[in-house]
């Protein structure tokens, strides 16, 4: 019978203890490289938090400054609208003191067909209106000038602002101020049973505005 040989091989206890150590050293290295990569990424983060806060801050300080703004120009329009209408009331008040008139006389200014000059009869009754106009600062006069219904529409409304402008120019050569004159072409006058020559005219009313 062979004998059986047994071989155990025997290693150093301080060759396993020496790469026990080396293995803990190493994980502690790689530990620590992890740990301060971490910390760097965290710090990395807190300082982007920081300046996104620091932007988001900014940002509502200037939302913060165009309210304001906006807030005081709804003020100011406000005020500009409010001064409008009090400056629109005073208007209509004073313009309805000034075109407060009553009526004094009336009469009527007669042309020829398709004519606007003044004839002698004409000059001699606006001459009078003119005495009475120097005489009273507070007279003034309305001209509403008419045609006949010949001819086309477009020709007769410029017909009859002609025959207003004939009267004013006259009265303006008289001395009277314009301002005090009121003056508008009315066009022809289409009722029935007024005769042509009645309705080729300008009439004049004279107003007077009470104290």
């Amino acid at each position: 019978m062979r004998p059986h040989w047994t071989f155990t091989i025997l290693l150093p206890v301080a060759v396993l203890a020496s790469a026990g150590c080396a293995t803990r050293d190493w994980v502690r290295e790689l530990v620590g490289k992890k740990d301060a990569e971490i910390d760097q990424r965290f710090v990395g983060v807190e300082k982007r938090v920081a300046e996104d806060a620091e932007r988001i801050e900014g940002l509502g300080s200037r939302l913060q400054t165009v309210e304001t703004s906006l807030t005081q120009t709804g003020q100011l329009a406000r005020s500009a609208q409010t001064q409008a209408e009090e400056a629109a009331s005073r208007v209509t008040r004073l313009s309805g003191n000034l075109y407060k008139r009553d009526l004094v006389e009336t009469l009527e200014v007669r042309f020829g067909f398709d004519r606007w000059d003044l004839d002698d009869t004409a000059q001699t009754a606006l001459a009078s209106l003119v005495k009475e106009l120097q005489a009273n600062r507070r007279l003034s006069v309305d001209l509403e000038g008419f045609a006949d219904p010949s001819g086309t529409f477009p020709y007769n409304v410029g017909l009859s602002q002609r025959r207003v402008e004939a009267v004013r120019r006259f009265l303006v050569e008289k001395g009277i101020e314009l301002p005090r004159i009121q003056a508008v072409g009315l066009g022809p006058i289409t009722a029935n049973g007024l005769p042509d020559e009645k309705k080729r005219r300008v009439t004049v009313r004279l107003m007077v505005q009470p104290d």
